[in-house]
């Protein structure tokens, strides 16, 4: 079956500066980094106060995720970059606080807690089809935006029990982009290994502050339902009445706001990603997007039973994260030295984990930069799904939403191609700020089927 490459954004042009690099970097990570990277299992920078290495060796990829965790620590820097908006949620943070907070959170998503969610998960994707239904047929749709929407009023029924509202999610949507346009996520003096006392100028302040106001309204209303006895069972109250099995303690207020933003930003802006790449793959694929259709045609009515009846759907929402993982890079640091591939690593260095070279590796994958959902069902790729595709991460510190993400990203598929007919009207640009996102937006012809 033919399929059409799925294009990388540009690459660092030989003879750049390290000024040069920086600015780029500034503009979209992926302009500053040299396309061999695509075939290298290890890079390096050096520098005189931190070092930074770039690992695709899919085993080195395990150690640092999976092996030895406790060694290879979320990095500081990114916890300062993203303190403005995360805090000190569940995403940054390390050691005990870090076990903590996963020992409060990890039960709400287990067992049968996301087929509780379906059915509000299946109200906000109709709810997404009766918007796009007044727009179908006309001029092209921005598609990125329309899902952003719907994943942000999927997180809110499911952690709030409530719609966003038009405004407020509009409000989200606009905060969040102009948050990731301000600037790197990480800043030169953390690149550099300045200590963390040192002032960052970091631009998108006012965005996170927008943000994490709307979010902290809602955690304070819902601790005084709690308070009340009035609180519905959703995520919200069952993270915030969870105790911690150790110590019977529970989040207080300012940590629970600081939990519910990375939920608001697993749950929205890297959903909202995932599913605008997947329609834009499927539009570049006629016949991927007929067969997609006559799946779900034949699944019948919407229910959570239905999604197992989805086998190449799903298979194209995990192709869609294959080539466009919604956070492209994993940074880590080493807690101590380390001799690795032959190269003495300094203690305090940046060990980068990249999920879209390693997606597209061409040492790993067959034909890597080609769309192609039936790879899933391949028996001789097993090794590199099982090796080197972690979307979600992997290890102590795999994504606790995963389950949720899936389920997400298929049913939206599902509701939104059993309406729709989906075609390219331009084609996007990939760049890598705090989550991959297209610099000019992913525009889709839609049609009525």
């Amino acid at each position: 079956m033919a399929r059409f490459l799925a294009p990388r954004p540009p690459h660092r042009p030989e003879g750049v500066s390290v000024l040069g690099r920086w600015r780029r970097a500034r503009r979209d990570l992926f302009s500053a980094l040299k396309p061999g990277l695509y075939r290298a299992w290890m890079a390096e920078v050096r520098t005189p106060l931190r070092d930074a290495y770039l690992v695709n060796q899919p085993d080195l990829v395990r150690l640092a995720l999976v092996g030895r965790p406790l060694d290879f620590p979320k990095a500081g820097a990114i916890a300062t970059a993203l303190a403005d908006l995360l805090g000190e949620s569940v995403f940054v943070t390390n050691g005990p606080q870090w076990e903590r907070q996963r020992r409060i959170i990890d039960p709400a998503f287990e067992g049968g807690k996301l087929q509780a969610i379906f059915p509000s998960m299946l109200e906000a994707a109709e709810a997404a089809a009766e918007r796009l239904s007044a727009r179908a047929g006309q001029e092209p749709v921005e598609i990125e935006a329309e899902a952003s929407r719907l994943a942000a009023d999927i997180i809110f029924r499911a952690l709030f029990s409530a719609p966003i509202g038009a405004a407020e999610a509009a409000a989200v949507f606009d905060a969040f982009s102009r948050y990731q346009a301000a600037g790197p996520v990480v800043s030169l003096l953390d690149v550099i290994g300045a200590p963390r006392w040192a002032p960052r100028l970091r631009r998108g302040r006012r965005e996170a502050r927008a943000i994490r106001a709307l979010v902290g309204a809602l955690v304070a209303r819902r601790a005084e339902e709690i308070a009340e006895g009035t609180a519905p069972d959703d995520l919200a109250t069952r993270i915030m009445t969870t105790p911690d099995p150790e110590t019977g303690a529970v989040f207080g207020p300012a940590e629970m706001l600081d939990q519910v933003m990375i939920f608001f930003l697993a749950g929205h802006e890297t959903s909202a990603s995932a599913l605008a790449w997947a329609l834009w793959l499927l539009a570049n694929d006629g016949e991927a997007q007929a067969r997609a259709q006559a799946e779900i045609d034949a699944a019948g009515k919407p229910e959570f039973a239905m999604l197992r009846r989805l086998p190449f759907t799903r298979d194209v929402f995990r192709e869609a994260l294959r080539l466009y993982p919604p956070v492209p890079m994993l940074v880590r640091e080493t807690a101590r030295p380390e001799h690795l591939r032959k190269r003495d690593i300094r203690r305090g260095s940046f060990f980068i984990l990249s999920p879209w070279h390693l997606h597209r590796h061409e040492r790993i994958w067959p034909d890597p930069d080609r769309f192609d959902p039936e790879r899933w069902s391949r028996p001789e790729e097993a090794a590199p799904r099982r090796e080197a595709y972690i979307p979600f991460s992997a290890g102590p510190r795999v994504c606790p939403g995963a389950g949720f993400a899936m389920m997400e990203g298929v049913l939206s598929l599902a509701v939104l191609l059993a309406r729709f007919s989906f075609a390219p009207a331009e084609e996007p640009r990939p760049v890598a700020r705090l989550t991959l996102r297209s610099a000019n937006g992913i525009r889709l012809l839609v049609t009525p089927r």
